[in-house]
Formats: structure tokens, sequence, C-alpha cells
């Protein structure tokens, strides 16, 4: 058990959990229940934490305590709830659920479903020869121990190389590789943030940076992101104000809303964050992967002269996910610190993915060439099956990444994510990308799928977005007045 959910909080989450889609009103108790499996399958409902006792949460809601006791059976029944008399309910999930890429719980037998919850491509067809070319090399390695806290020194001389060929020149000695930009993440917290130290992000955000932030028990604010990006003004002040020990900042094709930070405002945030003494942790993973022409400005990195930026990147969005290798860029001594950190983590990465990233890396023109074509191919499929079945939804044409950024014609997206599940569409809705709940309007779509399949998930949820309109909906009773 990892804590419990009082009825107050309980009932935040759920929201308008009546509204729920399909194409037959359900009883409320089988709404209520279907509203607590989304919030457990979207993450915003952790596992193991002890729910409120039924007369508790039916006070809160305003309903019977019988529909929450049927809600509550129907939950152990569908196995994403265990009771045990007198010491109350907890969450679980079904023996036949896993983990996906995305960090949710979802069915083992999912095979047919079009993941849109992940924004990441398939392997290039380059990845066989390079791990061919990898196996090759590996004999090499076989007469030392293999552990190489730092990584092997033909990757991190192969990254520096891509950094200086951006303007920032850049060290061996400066590099650290790590299991994925994840990971990179992970050390970087260990090393320079406290528990309960405090941080600014952009809101919205990467989730699964929420998630180790929250493992740090950091004290999070957020700079809200505007419609074409940041605010400067807001930004410097949210820095100048609260003065965080780390602002995370995702400068490139942001996550999720696809923005490009101009070069002027990163001159200034390194200023600003260097005036207040705070640390910045940018997120490089979408770089290499503008489109239409898109030219970078420079990296945040060029403007830091006191050691204030860390830079951290990796091979999953350009190259493939199932290869987990990522990198951090630092002055050379906070490298050995996070070596020093690593060493009660994971020690090393794997070896030969190493040497496969290496033969990537040499290729990488070629490779990143085609999938900027793939992409910018991907993303008008997306943007016109969207203009056709969906027009009321307004989307911003990112110059570059992988994902969209739609504001709905409602704020619906929970409840649109839970019925597309239903049709064989897996979708991230817009609150997992921010810290409260909000963000019901908003919904990421990647375009990292084939064209083909792109167009037919938006036929999908364009479908179940209409039967929410034609569903019926209980209207919210007013409250008795008795004078």
């Amino acid at each position: 058990m990892t804590g419990q959910v009082r009825g107050v909080q309980l009932a935040r989450l759920l929201g308008h959990w009546h509204a729920l889609p399909g194409r037959r009103r359900s009883p409320d108790y089988a709404a209520l229940a279907g509203t607590v499996r989304g919030l457990l399958a979207d993450g915003r409902l952790p596992l193991g934490v002890r729910l409120p006792a039924e007369r508790e949460l039916a006070e809160a809601l305003r309903i019977s305590r019988t529909t929450v006791t049927a809600a509550y059976r129907q939950l152990r029944e569908t196995g994403h709830l265990a009771s045990r008399r007198g010491a109350g309910s907890w969450t679980m999930l079904p023996g036949n659920h896993r983990v996906a890429s995305t960090g949710l719980w979802t069915p083992l037998d999912d095979r047919e479903m079009l993941d849109l919850g992940v924004a990441a491509l398939a392997a290039p067809p380059q990845l066989l020869t390079a791990a061919r070319a990898a196996v090759e090399d590996l004999p090499r390695y076989l007469g030392g121990a293999g552990y190489h806290p730092t990584g092997i020194i033909e990757l991190r001389e192969a990254v520096a190389d891509a950094y200086g060929a951006r303007g920032l020149p850049t060290s061996a000695d400066q590099i650290m590789v790590t299991s994925g930009t994840q990971h990179a993440l992970d050390l970087v917290l260990r090393l320079a943030l406290a528990p309960g130290g405090s941080v600014l992000v952009e809101s919205p955000t990467y989730p699964n940076a929420l998630a180790a932030l929250a493992g740090r028990r950091a004290r999070i604010t957020t700079h809200g992101l505007a419609a074409d990006g940041w605010e400067p003004d807001l930004l410097l002040g949210s820095l100048r104000q609260t003065r965080p020990k780390l602002a995370y900042l995702i400068p490139e094709f942001q996550n999720p809303t696809g923005h490009l930070m101009p070069a002027a405002l990163r001159e200034r945030v390194v200023a600003a964050a260097h005036a207040v003494g705070t640390d910045l942790v940018i997120d490089e993973s979408f770089v290499d992967l503008p489109l239409d022409g898109t030219e970078l400005p420079p990296p945040v990195g060029v403007y830091d002269r006191h050691s204030r930026v860390i830079s951290i990147g990796g091979m999953s969005k350009p190259y493939w996910g199932g290869l987990r290798i990522g990198w951090v860029r630092a002055s050379a001594p906070q490298v050995q610190r996070l070596a020093a950190v690593r060493v009660g983590v994971d020690m090393a990465s794997p070896v030969l993915d190493q040497l496969v990233a290496v033969h990537l890396l040499a290729d990488a023109d070629a490779i990143v060439a085609e999938r900027r074509v793939q992409l910018a191919v991907q993303r008008d499929a997306l943007l016109g099956a969207l203009a056709q079945r969906l027009p009321d939804w307004r989307v911003t044409v990112p110059r570059g990444g992988v994902t969209l950024w739609a504001e709905l014609d409602g704020p619906v997206s929970s409840a649109l994510a839970r019925a597309a599940e239903e049709v064989g569409v897996r979708l991230a809705p817009g609150p997992r990308f921010g810290l409260d709940g909000t963000m019901e309007r908003f919904l990421r779509l990647p375009f990292t799928l084939p064209a083909a399949d792109l167009v037919e998930a938006v036929g999908r949820i364009a479908a179940v977005r209409y039967d929410l309109d034609r569903t019926g909906r209980q209207r919210w009773r007013e409250p008795a007045v008795i004078a």
C-alpha cells in the first residue's frame, strides 16, 4: 500500500463521472466503476492506494451508498480492487495486464490496438545492420569487466561530436551515457535535487518527468505555455520569484505542444537562472527532428558560462525506443559526480547497446533525414484527417518533433480516451500532462504511426466523439432548499 485517497480527493479526480461515453446509458454504479478504471489506466490514480470507505465516498459524491457498494463490487469482479473486511479496499490491476511503453497499465491482448499514447517510431531498417556490426566489435571489450559508468569512449566521443556540430564544443569527458533519457533525468535529479526541493516545469509537460519529480518529492511550480509557446516575461518572472533549485525545460519541439523556443529567450533564461542560482535541466529528446526545413536555434548550453545547464538526450525519438541509450552533457566534474551517484543505481549501460548506438550515429545523416521525411508525411496525414473528421478541433502545426497538441471542442479528453479504448485506439488525455487534473480540453496526438493507421484512428475517434454528444447525460440535481 502506498497511501490513502480521501473521499473528497477521489471525487475531485472523478469529475463528471456520470457523463461516461457509450451507445446506451449505463447504470450509475457501472459509470462510477468505469471512471475509476479510467483513472487507473491513465495513471492519475496509483496502484496500491486505499480507496475511501463506501459511506465516505457516497457522501463526497452526494449519491447513495448502494451505488458505491455496487461500483466497488464491480471493480473487485474485474480485478481492479482488492478488499479485506475491516481493513478497506486497495486499487490493483487484473492479472492479464502489463506496463506498456507509456508507463500505463494495458491489457496483454492489445495487438490490434492503434496506440496513440506512445510518441515514438518503430525501428529504422538500419538498426539490424548496426546490430550486426556491433557484434563484430564486441570482442574488443570482452577481456574487461564490462563496467563503464560514464559510457564507452567511442559513444561518448560520437555524442560530443554531435554537440560540436550544433555549435556547442564538447569533450568526451562532458558526456555520460545512460540507459535512456528518463534514466538521465533520474540521475540528474538524484545528484542535484534534495528530497522536497523546488522545481519549475512547463505546463503542459512530459508526464514521466513529473513522475520522476514526484519520486523526489519535489515542490513543483509551473509556467503555463500559451498557444504560441513560452511567455518570456512570465517565464523569467517565475524564475526570479520562485528561485527554484532546478528548472526542467523542453526547448526543442516541446512535449506535448511541439513549440520551439527562440534563441533570444534561451539566452535570457540562462542569464536569469544564473542570477537566482537555478540549474537548468534541458531535455533535448526531439532536437534531431525539425521538419519543413526549420532551422534550429543554438543549444541552450551555448549561453552557459557558469555550468548551470545540464542537457539530456537520447536515441529513443530519432532512432528507436527499444535501444535504451541516453546521455547527459554537463561539466566534466558534474559527470564524475553523476558516475558516483550511478554506482548505487545500475553501474553502467550495456556495452553491446552502446556499440549499436555508435554505428547508428555514424549513419545519422541518412537515418535522420529519412525519419524527417517519414514524420512530415505522417503529420500531414494526421492533420488532414483531423480537418476532415473533427474540424472544430484546433491544432497548431508543429515545425518538428512527433506530436500534435489538439484543443478539443469541449472538456472531454478523459471521457474520449475511455471511449476510444473500446474501439481500439489508445489516447493520452490532456490531464496526464499536468499536475492538477486540468487540461480536459486537450489531447496529445503523436504522428508516429503509419499514415493509414493515423487516418483510421481519427475516424474511430470521430465516431466516439459523436457518440459522446448523442449519449444522454444526467443533469446534476440542484440542492433542495429548505426554508
